[in-house]
């Protein structure tokens, strides 16, 4: 799971991809001559995971091409207890992956992300992940450097820990609580982005805003236009991806459902992305705030 939702972004497709794996594993299980190729399980199962993978990215790719509007991941959230997570906590959960870093592999090829994954997390060798994208040594070694050149260039920039995040996260909602353009421009890096995915469902920008003018004029914009409605709306901190977030749950003025999952990215004091997950698909597997959850805004 943790291989192929890094290549996916999608919890479902992560399970699709897995099965399938463990199809084939049953298979060679059955077949003498197959189960004798395996002398590493683990990296059998990792590579023909991988290769399930490329399969669905490559169609993927087709298909987010007709998204209607921006796409996200599809957000791993856990609650965060009181005074956020000890470290032991924060070990155990070492194997989720940032937002900042799944928007970012959205922009490589499968062959790219695919090579990226196995050998810069997983430690997968390059003849095996040559193997699996079936091309050569040196072109796998090449796919994985220009990966990791991508990776390390693209924005949006995040190496702030949880402390860190949330302490920007409660300024930004101080922010735009005040409706202050100054005070949230400080907390903004200038080259920051926001993407929101509605998935067609409900409205949302139509591309990402990009620059710390242009995200504050629509954060701002966006909360004097709703900010009558909120009083039935609960919102909390939650971690998300490994990282600090928000859950908002409530109701939409047409009585729809509301549930809304923000990830937040940060680098050198300053947030350097804000992703809003709305689309109900996306969100389903998310559970509904506690009772006890405070009413907008969240308390920080």
């Amino acid at each position: 799971m943790a291989v192929a939702y890094r290549m996916l972004g999608s919890r479902a497709e992560a399970e699709d991809a897995v099965q399938e794996t463990w199809l084939r594993y049953a298979d060679a299980l059955a077949d003498p001559a197959a189960r004798a190729q395996i002398r590493d399980l683990r990296g059998w199962l990792t590579t023909t995971v991988g290769r399930i993978c490329l399969d669905v990215l490559r169609s993927a790719r087709v298909r987010r091409e007709a998204y209607p509007g921006q796409w996200l991941p599809e957000p791993l959230v856990n609650r965060l207890p009181d005074g956020g997570l000890d470290p032991s906590e924060a070990a155990a959960r070492s194997d989720e992956v940032s937002m900042a870093l799944l928007v970012v592999l959205e922009r490589l090829t499968p062959e790219q992300r695919v090579a990226f994954v196995l050998h810069d997390v997983f430690a997968v060798p390059f003849d095996e992940i040559a193997s699996a994208l079936g091309t050569t040594v040196e072109a796998a070694r090449q796919l994985a450097s220009r990966a990791r050149r991508a990776v390390a260039e693209g924005p949006p920039k995040h190496t702030a820990d949880l402390p860190e995040q949330r302490r920007l996260a409660a300024a930004f909602f101080s922010a735009v609580e005040s409706g202050d353009v100054d005070e949230l421009l400080a907390v903004l890096a200038p080259d920051a982005m926001m993407i929101g995915d509605a998935g067609g469902v409900f409205p949302a920008a139509g591309r990402p805003l990009s620059g710390a003018t242009e995200v504050a004029r629509f954060v701002l914009g966006l909360f004097n236009r709703s900010s009558k409605d909120m009083s039935n709306i609960q919102a909390a901190p939650v971690e998300v991806n490994g990282g600090f977030g928000i859950q908002v749950d409530g109701d939409y003025k047409d009585g729809r459902p509301m549930r809304i999952v923000i990830a937040f990215a940060a680098a050198d004091g300053r947030i350097t992305g804000v992703f809003n997950q709305l689309n109900p698909d996306k969100v389903a597997s998310v559970p509904a705030l506690p009772r006890e959850a405070a009413m907008w805004p969240p308390a920080l």
